[in-house]
């Protein structure tokens, strides 16, 4: 079975209420071009939290009236959208990725479990992981840090039927870093390289998202299920990446026959 999937890889957002407007935007066009599902980046709404991005505070009636606003846009475009997020939950404040089916519908959030060190103090540790589906795609969602260096997150996923994994992250540039221009190539940093080895070693999809950025050290790619690249969003150039995957590649053989 075919399906085709969307890969937002959007200017990080100039305000709370544009990431909104570039969220329904994306959607509209992910339909256009006949994808059956959109995912977006790390927070993309109201956008990520850190240095050199001035975010408005977190406030529960924004993100409340940005998800049903998501979700109608989900719904007239008849597309299923992952869209990264953050939540309020026990005065807490979680980074995670909102799930709406194609009718529109909240089939839930997966928060981030697993948050990497940089980030205490901004956001606190989610709990609890969960598997979607959409219109006959089984899929988890493993966001940024705890998808890179944990590995046992997407096999997570993939031991529960899991045949795409999507990654929403955000990795900007850093002064004097290296700007790769070719996806996994030896001089670029190790997250391009285990972006192949989550799909390889959980035989699974794996599509990794992030921002648009001038010299991201990484960018947006599915990795198909032998370990090798299906495709990959040039760096630095924002739209969306397509990819039209077959499903029966997705046999979730190697994380099935892991004792651990």
């Amino acid at each position: 079975m075919m399906y085709r999937l969307a890969l937002a890889n959007l200017r990080f957002p100039a305000s709370a209420e544009d990431s909104v407007q570039a969220a329904v935007a994306a959607i509209e066009d992910g339909a256009a071009a006949g994808a059956r599902i959109v995912c977006f980046p790390e927070c993309f709404v109201p956008g990520y939290r850190t240095v050199g991005h001035p975010v408005p505070p977190p406030d529960a009636e924004f993100l409340e009236r940005a998800w049903s606003t998501v979700a109608d846009a989900a719904h007239k475009a008849r597309v299923a959208v992952v869209l990264g997020t953050e939540r309020i939950l026990e005065g807490k404040l979680l980074a995670s990725a909102l799930v709406t089916g194609a009718d529109g519908t909240v089939a839930g959030f997966q928060d981030k479990v697993q948050i990497d060190p940089s980030e205490e103090g901004v956001y606190s540790n989610g709990e609890g992981r969960q598997v979607f589906e959409a219109g006959g795609l089984k899929f988890g969602v493993v966001i940024c840090h705890e998808g890179w260096r944990y590995p046992e997150t997407v096999r997570w996923a993939a031991r529960r039927g899991a045949q795409v994994v999507f990654h929403p992250q955000f990795h900007e540039a850093e002064p004097g870093g290296h700007r790769p221009t070719t996806y996994a190539d030896p001089a670029n940093t190790f997250h391009e390289k285990a972006v192949l080895c989550r799909a390889a070693e959980n035989t699974c999809f794996f599509a990794t998202v992030n921002y648009a950025s001038e010299g991201s050290p990484t960018t947006s790619a599915v990795a198909r299920p032998c370990g090798t690249l299906l495709c990959y969003q040039p760096y630095g150039k924002a739209g969306l990446l397509v990819a039209d995957i077959d499903l029966s590649e997705a046999t979730g053989l190697l994380a099935g026959r892991s004792r651990y």
